[in-house]
């Protein structure tokens, strides 16, 4: 634990989650998640977010042991998902005297969760308030929307941290030692993606702020190259391609759209795509095929037709796609009907209704499995999403 400590007086009291499966109910996490929360020991003593209730034991247990018999004064709410906020009403009931901090969303949410009564207990915060702890000084700055309306970060003057809610998070437990970039950007997509505006809002108040460390709710406290961190949240909030590269999204029946899928990938590297990524929408995790679309500039969907419309996967793709405002894409349609196809249709009128989408004008349709005769469209298809 003394190795995810920010300094002697700002200690983490976190707990990692090895056992939960899925993430909101629908993010696969083999490798776990951690549930991130600190505590600042100075004058006062303010603990910064609580963690989900399947963590409650260990996060009490971290807490009591960095306190030595203190107790906390304040316990800043950055965010009211129950995944940081389950404990609020248990450390509220052990620690009377310790006030909640939070803004007017927060408490205006607070009794959907804790139907309790704080009256005399809360202290609201807006915009660039401040809260003395002693030789430390938290500065509060709302981030409403990142990615829920309450949500606020703090930034610690004396030690130029910031506690960045889930901004900056990432999938996987601590002790997995996961690579931030793949799972910060899976968790960015899906998790936060949608709000691209919102991001960039905080981002534009964040510059205005020194910051040696970022404290995240999610994942590995962030300490060097932070440049680097920032310029890829700055590029995600954007919706600008991050790598060059195409994306294959196939949802096939009973293996003849793979079939094309596969030929499709080689026509593309034949043709100098430098990064062709192929998934398989009726077996991968479909918040990392999310990621890809967003991670390339140009996707080609290939879809078998089902009930006079869209085979299930890619039904649940686009949909995944338009919710998290998928935008500013090159998109290629390939569809696969024995006797009506019908996929093309419904894929069009998807990304009809996503901005900047331009959709290349060859919609090409495969018979049933894809022959020698079909290579000659297929590759129209490949051609003009790369613009050759």
């Amino acid at each position: 634990m003394a190795d995810y400590h920010i300094s002697n007086a700002v200690r983490y009291i976190g707990a990692d989650d090895t056992t939960l499966d899925l993430f909101e109910g629908q993010y696969p996490i083999p490798n776990g998640v951690s549930y991130n929360s600190y505590v600042i020991l100075d004058e006062k003593v303010a603990v910064m977010d609580t963690v989900d209730r399947r963590a409650t034991e260990k996060w009490l247990e971290n807490l009591e042991r960095e306190l030595e018999g203190r107790r906390p004064d304040y316990l800043v709410i950055q965010h009211l998902e129950p995944d940081h906020a389950a404990n609020i009403g248990e450390l509220a009931r052990r620690y009377p005297e310790m006030t909640l901090v939070g803004n007017a969303k927060t408490f205006s949410m607070l009794p959907q969760y804790f139907p309790a009564d704080y009256t005399g207990r809360t202290l609201t915060v807006k915009e660039g308030d401040t809260l003395s702890l002693g030789s430390h000084t938290l500065t509060f700055v709302m981030a409403p929307m990142v990615h829920w309306p309450e949500v606020m970060v703090s930034y610690e003057s004396s030690e130029k941290l910031l506690f960045s809610a889930d901004g900056f998070g990432t999938f996987g437990a601590l002790s997995a030692g996961e690579d931030w970039i793949r799972e910060a950007r899976r968790y960015y997509f899906n998790i936060v993606g949608k709000y691209g505006a919102q991001v960039q809002a905080l981002l534009k108040k964040a510059a205005g702020l020194e910051i040696r460390t970022i404290c995240p709710l999610h994942g590995p406290v962030l300490r060097e190259d932070l440049g680097y961190y920032i310029g890829k949240y700055d590029l995600w909030s954007r919706y600008q391609p991050e790598d060059e590269g195409v994306l294959v999204a196939y949802a096939s029946i009973h293996g003849n759209t793979a079939g094309a899928a596969r030929q499709m990938k080689a026509i593309l590297e034949r043709l100098g795509c430098p990064k062709v990524a192929l998934r398989d929408l009726t077996r991968c995790d479909q918040a990392e095929a999310v990621e890809d679309a967003f991670r390339y500039g140009k996707l080609v969907a290939m879809s078998a037709s089902y009930d006079g419309g869209l085979f299930p996967a890619m039904d649940q793709f686009l949909c995944h796609l338009r919710d998290k405002t998928y935008r500013g894409r090159t998109v290629a349609l390939v569809e696969n009907g024995s006797w009506a196809p019908s996929a093309a249709k419904h894929m069009r009128a998807f990304f009809e209704n996503m901005k900047d989408i331009a959709v290349c004008p060859t919609v090409y349709t495969i018979r049933g499995a894809a022959k020698d005769s079909d290579l000659g469209g297929l590759e129209q298809v490949a051609r003009e999403v790369l613009g050759l």
